[in-house]
């Protein structure tokens, strides 16, 4: 390949645009603010305009891959982004194709492109089976066996989020009870430490016995990853919901594991910053439901590449199909 990948890496908060060498490295990039409440053809135009930004000096485009929020037709790349409700049934990768012919479009769940990221260029190079998860706003992944990215029959293998870690617990969005994201995403962690009294960024204080008021706080500045940042600072009751979220994570992980005999996990998103007040709890939970020794020796560790790690997964797309494109 003698050009570049245009990579595209779309989100409720923001759009991301790069051009990706052979490699996986970044050779420009440009980011922007996804528009609030935008109907369809802001939300494109936004979208094609931070392209053509990006390609103000122009490259030789030989693909484009494309990681975007779910759910969507797969591999047809129609979208519809749960917190993109100005897309619904959009025809993304059509749009891109009439915009670049002549060269492949693929289009994949943005957290299966953060997965396929880790295994080609972070934590899990070298692993010939591995989950890749983050922990974010949502809570989503992607599943690597025999060193190849399983899509499923839909494109959604490896959706760790709707793994029931709590029968009976909080109402997920998807609808069901428990699920791992209805505990373990950043807002619903945050939302369970300010029922409990947490007042972001404030001083250490005693988690409320049972039963105890907690005073009403401004949720403005609640997230999880102010709540990391607060479980680091020795908050208790941010300490509190990172070992909430550690163990749900860890008996997610622990199923994983035991179903798809995995060598590795990485987590990465927002309350990975937390680091080991988030993994310790996530390991202990992990041992103590992988009893078998297939499953003992799955280690889980820290995603590596950072903010440009979808685009680098969405570049993978073209640039390894082989082992990341099954159609």
């Amino acid at each position: 390949m003698s050009g570049s990948v245009l990579a595209v890496d779309i989100g409720g908060t923001k759009f991301a645009v790069a051009l990706v060498g052979r490699e996986g490295e970044i050779l420009r990039v440009r980011r922007t603010a996804t528009p609030p409440g935008g109907d369809a053809h802001t939300l494109w135009r936004t979208l094609d305009s931070l392209i053509d930004a990006l390609l103000a000096e122009p490259a030789e485009i030989e693909g484009v891959g494309v990681g975007c929020g779910g759910p969507m037709s797969w591999p047809e790349g129609e979208v519809s982004p749960i917190n993109m409700p100005g897309w619904r049934a959009f025809p993304l990768g059509a749009r891109l194709a009439e915009r670049f012919p002549g060269v492949p479009v693929r289009v994949h769940n943005d957290a299966v492109c953060l997965a396929v990221a880790e295994h080609w260029r972070g934590a899990g190079q070298g692993s010939e089976n591995m989950l890749g998860m983050v922990v974010s706003t949502g809570v989503g992944g992607g599943l690597v066996l025999g060193g190849r990215l399983i899509d499923g029959g839909s494109g959604n293998a490896g959706h760790v989020g709707h793994v029931v870690v709590e029968p009976g617990g909080p109402v997920c969005g998807c609808g069901a009870r428990g699920c791992l994201e209805a505990v373990a995403r950043g807002p619903a962690l945050a939302a369970w430490a300010l029922g409990r009294g947490w007042q972001p960024g404030s001083a250490v204080r005693d988690v409320p016995e049972a039963g105890e008021a907690a005073p009403y706080v401004e949720a403005a500045t609640a997230s999880g990853r102010q709540l990391a940042l607060d479980a680091a600072a020795g908050d208790r009751l941010a300490l509190a919901a990172m070992d909430r979220a550690g163990r749900a994570l860890g008996l997610a992980v622990a199923a994983a594991v035991n179903l798809c005999d995995l060598d590795l996990v990485t987590v990465g998103g927002g309350l990975s910053q937390a680091g080991r007040l988030l993994f310790d709890p996530l390991e202990a939970t992990l041992g103590e439901h992988t009893r078998m020794g297939f499953a003992r020796r799955a280690r889980v560790v820290p995603a590596a590449l950072g903010q440009n790690a979808g685009l680098v997964g969405a570049a993978a797309l073209v640039l390894a199909e082989s082992r990341y494109w099954s159609h």
